[in-house]
């Protein structure tokens, strides 16, 4: 079979090379949005006093914290927005307008005036870059799920599926090195006074070069073989004509994401504050982890492919709802920065067969008119729910003096998730194009 000069074939199928391109190009937005994501947590300490200057560092930093918070609870609204988008005109133009939202938001803070320059508008402009980054993020997730479900092969759908979460947690690990980096080479006070800028002009600079790669990506088949006359993809349509599928992402994105800042952005601080680990060790200790949980993710996607999508997610549910209170407890009076990293690996290996099919098994439950809506919105509702507040959760009981309640908070909520799995079709032989 010919091939044309882009990366497809002459029916229009993409190329084995074209395939892998625009898993790449689909896939690194993720890189993006969680390197931005980590980079904001951990230079707001530096970066307070200079929007919000009032002499207590912890006012300081509750107004960093407010305006963070606001950035989050815009993602359900970018992904109404952008998830409509994408069904419209493409799944292409959904990922490209993403990451124009990102490198906008990101130069944005790292040019904007100071409180010392601008006064109140200081504050304004950071919570305006927020709120362009947080539209972002909301959007990328369907997009990108979408994107990379519907370009890859129906026998390995899994496997591609799964550098989703491959390059979302290299964003995280690309803002730690950064972070480290920084921290080497520059004082207390360039940190404060300028050096806080370059990751967020790293960030921009990242999102650009995505961008450059996600303007030359295939529109993808399902796409392209939608009628021109289907119904048109609306939040309406959604509950209307798939109510069940909503809940069920609802549930599952509260579980899975529960469950991944549970182990993942918590747990580094549960390591420092509960165990009693050095912060650079704990810091070592979640590296680690997280490479070998980031390796791990194309494994799982794989097996998946083989033995179907619900045994691992299953996997997941039941592991993560037996392990989650007696590894928090073993954690929390562990000594050994080696038994700690063995303890988490474990936990993030359960919380792999969620995680490498996540955006998977969302796109398998909606028609192609409207997939990325219905993967976007409800996700978004259910994580910023219970993934969103999973930290704000952890650090409420442990001031209570029942920091176990999270323990078992987590734990109810991937017994109910783990219903949730069980009430889900097997959708592994499932057809994306022509739906």
């Amino acid at each position: 079979m010919t091939t044309t000069t882009d990366g497809v074939l002459a029916d229009g199928a993409p190329t084995s090379r074209g395939r892998l391109f625009s898993i790449i190009g689909g896939s690194a937005g993720n890189l993006v949005e969680w390197y931005d994501f980590y980079t904001y947590a951990a230079f707001a300490i530096y970066f307070a006093p200079e929007f919000f200057p009032s002499g207590d560092r912890t006012s300081e930093l509750l107004g960093t914290a407010a305006i963070f918070a606001v950035g989050f609870f815009m993602r359900p609204l970018g992904a109404w927005i952008m998830g409509m988008y994408g069904d419209r005109h493409g799944r292409k133009a959904g990922l490209t307008l993403a990451l124009v939202l990102m490198c906008g938001g990101s130069l944005l803070v790292a040019v904007a005036p100071t409180h010392a320059v601008a006064g109140i508008w200081a504050p304004v402009i950071l919570l305006v870059a927020r709120m362009l980054q947080g539209l972002s993020v909301g959007g990328e997730y369907g997009a990108s799920a979408t994107y990379l479900s519907e370009m890859a092969t129906d026998r390995n759908r899994g496997f591609w599926a799964s550098f989703q979460y491959v390059t979302l947690i290299g964003g995280q690990l690309c803002a730690l090195i950064v972070a480290l980096a920084l921290g080497a080479v520059l004082s207390e006070a360039e940190l404060q006074a300028w050096g806080w800028r370059i990751p967020f002009a790293i960030g921009a600079v990242l999102a650009l070069g995505v961008f450059l790669i996600r303007r030359r990506l295939d529109e993808t088949e399902a796409f392209r073989a939608m009628k021109k006359d289907r119904p048109k993809s609306s939040l309406a349509a959604l509950w209307r004509d798939h109510p069940t599928e909503f809940l069920l992402v609802v549930v599952i994105s509260a579980g899975g994401g529960l469950g991944f800042y549970a182990y993942t952005t918590y747990m580094q601080k549960f390591l420092v504050n509960t165990s009693g680990f050095a912060r650079d060790t704990a810091t070592q200790v979640m590296t680690a982890a997280l490479v070998v949980y980031m390796l791990a993710q194309p494994v799982f996607g794989a097996i998946s492919d083989r033995v179907g999508r619900k045994p691992m997610l299953m996997l997941f549910g039941i592991g993560g709802m037996l392990a989650t209170v007696p590894a928090f407890h073993l954690l929390a009076g562990v000594s050994s920065p080696i038994a700690a990293f063995a303890m988490i690996v474990g936990l993030l290996m359960l919380l792999s067969g969620y995680t490498a099919i996540s955006g998977l098994i969302k796109a398998e439950l909606f028609p192609s008119h409207i997939r990325n809506l219905g993967v976007a919105f409800p996700y978004a509702i259910g994580n910023a729910l219970f993934g969103g507040t999973a930290e704000y959760v952890a650090l409420f009981a442990k001031s209570r003096g029942v920091e176990s309640g999270f323990y078992w908070y987590v734990a109810v909520m991937l017994a109910i998730t783990s219903y949730a799995f069980w009430r889900l079709p097997e959708t592994r032989t499932s057809a994306l194009v022509g739906r």
